[in-house]
């Protein structure tokens, strides 16, 4: 192995089913990892990056942060939910299957949401199957109905608050991480 991406509760996608936040999980890792690892899951800031580093991280992923970018072919309408949600506008599906995912949590999410509440444990992949598939979330995209299909994201949809450039949120992302670090260098411990 070569990297790891070490994905902490807090990402988009499936999150694994233990519940493991990043900051827990990052510095494990540093502990027990031989080969380099990038954390993956709420990175949205630079203060962020230089918390990871700290925490023995060798980069970052930014997979929602960077999907609501210009750049992104998602549709507008997706970029502008994530831009007006916070952090608790996710949706943990699939946990009574053990396939956990984590999903924004648009009308589709709810009906799965109450779908999977009320089926309890007698719940089965073919109960949502619909609702979840592939075919319907592509539907949804290129109609640019963003409660139309589930879409992955995650919890760092509440530091979301622009849809920048690729470029101009690298600066700024970057620039904020140097000056944690020479915020940290004058900081007395």
């Amino acid at each position: 192995v070569d990297i790891i991406s070490l994905d902490g509760f807090e990402c988009a996608g499936h999150p694994g089913e233990d519940d493991v936040g990043n900051l827990v999980l990052q510095a494990k890792g540093a502990r027990v990892l031989t080969a380099p690892y990038v954390c993956s899951g709420g990175i949205g800031d630079g203060k962020q990056l230089v918390a990871c580093l700290a925490l023995g991280a060798a980069g970052v992923n930014l997979g929602t942060r960077i999907c609501a970018t210009q750049e992104c072919n998602w549709p507008q309408s997706f970029k502008e939910k994530m831009v007006h949600a916070d952090e608790r506008q996710t949706v943990l599906m699939f946990r009574r299957l053990h396939n956990t995912a984590r999903v924004f949590r648009n009308e589709v999410a709810k009906q799965v949401e109450q779908i999977e509440s009320d089926k309890g444990k007698d719940l089965d992949f073919s109960d949502v199957a619909e609702l979840v598939m592939g075919k319907r979330g592509r539907e949804a995209e290129k109609n640019g109905d963003p409660d139309g299909g589930i879409w992955t994201a995650g919890q760092v949809v509440g530091l979301i608050d622009s849809i920048p450039t690729v470029k101009d949120f690298m600066a700024s992302f970057m620039a904020e991480a140097e000056g944690t670090v020479g915020m940290l260098n004058q900081a007395k411990l």
